[in-house]
């Protein structure tokens, strides 16, 4: 009998082998890349080592320190800067808190001070190099003050700051999670007061102060305001805060 099919076809379940093989490798190429390799995946974890081990959570958390205090320029510049190493030498000095702790050498040593003597070493004093944990991309633009003096908290961005015993990346900070919030900014706003009361809580807040929407911005007139979408809605409208969306906001 003649042989209906050419002598190709005989290739042709490795060939349709291969094709499938190819297209698999295809999507669990792109779920890996969509997954791990952009950029909202890439920093959100990050937590690299310090030269001195600085928890947050004891100066902040038990202590109440105001973020201010290291990170003095936020509300007056785009950049909220670390401390330098005589901030820390206020506390940490000769004869002060943890003076002989081994983890602060890195400390005496910028301060070109001898830790046991507590005595000048003739040295220059030198930068404490914080590693930098929170980067944004180079071509985009962001203005600290602009945002802290409008009632949007530090944890809006870094998390809950306050609990790290070791800071890291809680947000991705990528252009669509700043899009979100300058599209909906009501469920950041808070008071001035408590831009930087990394405690508050809004609904025990309003508890505690009775605001009510007089001139019926958000709601009915006369309306209290109970959570923190209502609150913020009412921050919102009464302070003007428009949020632009525009490319030019970011990118200078």
């Amino acid at each position: 009998m003649a042989n209906f099919f050419p002598r190709w076809s005989n290739f042709m379940p490795l060939k349709l082998a291969i094709c499938a093989g190819a297209i698999a490798f295809g999507i669990a190429l792109t779920i890996a890349v969509y997954g791990y390799g952009i950029p909202h995946a890439q920093p959100v974890g990050y937590q690299p080592g310090q030269p001195i081990p600085y928890s947050h959570e004891i100066h902040v958390n038990q202590l109440g320190m105001d973020c201010r205090y290291c990170h003095s320029f936020v509300e007056h510049g785009a950049h909220a800067n670390v401390p330098s190493a005589n901030v820390c030498f206020n506390c940490h000095g000769p004869n002060k808190v943890k003076s002989d702790s081994p983890l602060l050498a890195p400390l005496y040593d910028a301060m070109a001070i001898d830790q046991e003597t507590g005595q000048s070493t003739g040295m220059e004093p030198k930068t404490l190099e914080w590693v930098r944990v929170h980067k944004i991309a180079d071509y985009a633009y962001f203005n600290h003050s602009a945002h802290v003096n409008r009632g949007v908290s530090c944890q809006s961005c870094h998390g809950e700051v306050d609990e790290m015993k070791k800071v890291y990346q809680a947000e991705d900070l990528t252009m669509g999670w700043c899009l979100d919030c300058h599209r909906s900014p009501e469920k950041h706003l808070r008071p001035m007061e408590e831009v930087f009361n990394l405690d508050y809580d809004a609904e025990e807040w309003l508890a505690q102060n009775e605001i009510v929407d007089s001139e019926g911005l958000v709601g009915e007139k006369g309306q209290r305001l109970t959570s923190q979408e209502e609150f913020g809605k009412f921050l919102k409208v009464h302070w003007d805060v428009q949020p632009k969306e525009s490319c030019a906001t970011c990118h200078r």
